[in-house]
């Protein structure tokens, strides 16, 4: 591949209302967009730098603009897991595409994508006004629940009366405590929910090696690629796989195989962001078990030609957003 032209762009887009979480909440989505030319086709990549995993906008930017690389297998061994990596792999995917003509479904060696049911997320807030939220989005197929701050077994409870048909997933985002989990997982395991998110603290979580698991727990901040695999065995029954997390969809493919074979549950996660992050996620996702992609549904409005979401359905990206 001759010489590649690398440039970055930060955007700031507008969510549609506070996004909350057990760690705090926010109300735009920032994220680093990574364009590659070869002087005649431009791939680009998104990502969404994340503080919890001690990124900022400006160290990933960096990172994105000294690697001067020419391919996967050279980012591979050049930069570290993560958020500047992953709108790099992305982009180059993007690129090859474009060069080739073919999609990257193709270049990657999976199948056509078809539509998946895509979770909705609830912010966390008080009980009432999260059953508000639920009553709202009752007739979407997969509400995901964040919680992980006291009170959460009458959240859990005030969202299953305002949407008694949805299937549930939650995500207390490490907020609960080796004091209440059990109480907590008996509350979701009451009110029918499939999964729990990363109920402890990622550096904290060995008491889930001890504890009965009501249903099954997934792995988020406790798990990044396959490096991180072997320390989750014992502990959690699921893995919640990010682009932003592995470094991009090269990462996230041979994390997902890995998994399988450890016989994990699967789910692919995004960040809150634009459909340009979550067109590569599309493809990951149609080997997980859940899809958590509604990252530009969150939005005040999405980039244009951003992916369709209907009637609880995402389908595939067209070739002019990514891919």
């Amino acid at each position: 591949m001759s010489a590649l032209i690398v440039q970055t762009r930060i955007e700031r887009w507008p969510i549609a209302s506070v996004f909350a979480i057990s760690r705090g909440a926010k109300t735009e989505a920032v994220v680093v967009v990574a364009e590659i030319s070869d002087g005649k086709y431009t791939g680009r990549g998104e990502c969404v730098p994340y503080a919890r995993y001690g990124e900022s906008v400006e160290s990933v930017v960096s990172l994105i603009e000294v690697w001067a690389g020419t391919d996967q297998t050279d980012l591979q061994h050049t930069l570290p897991a993560g958020a500047a990596r992953n709108a790099l792999d992305c982009a180059l995917w993007d690129l090859r595409a474009k060069q080739t003509g073919r999609p990257v479904y193709e270049l990657a060696g999976l199948g056509k994508p078809t539509p998946l049911t895509a979770s909705y997320t609830l912010s966390l807030d008080a009980p009432d006004k999260m059953a508000e939220a639920a009553l709202g989005h009752a007739l979407m197929p997969l509400l995901k629940i964040k919680l992980g701050r006291e009170g959460d077994a009458a959240r859990i409870k005030a969202i299953r009366r305002a949407a008694p048909n949805a299937r549930l997933i939650v995500d207390a985002n490490e907020g609960w405590t080796a004091e209440n989990i059990s109480e907590n997982l008996a509350a979701c395991k009451n009110c029918g929910v499939e999964l729990v998110e990363q109920p402890l603290p990622a550096n904290d979580d060995a008491a889930l090696a001890a504890i009965p698991h009501l249903l099954p727990i997934c792995a988020d901040e406790s798990a990044f690629d396959r490096a991180s695999l072997a320390s989750l065995v014992g502990k959690y029954d699921a893995v919640n796989i990010k682009l932003d997390k592995t470094g991009g969809l090269t990462e996230a493919l041979a994390t997902i195989a890995q998994a399988r074979q450890r016989g994990f549950g699967l789910m692919v996660g995004c960040m809150v962001s634009t459909s340009l992050s979550i067109a590569p996620a599309f493809l990951a996702a149609q080997q997980a078990d859940f899809a958590d992609l509604d990252g530009p549904f969150l939005l005040a409005q999405d980039r244009g030609g951003g992916l369709c979401y209907k009637d609880g359905l995402i389908y595939p990206p067209t070739a002019d957003l990514w891919g």
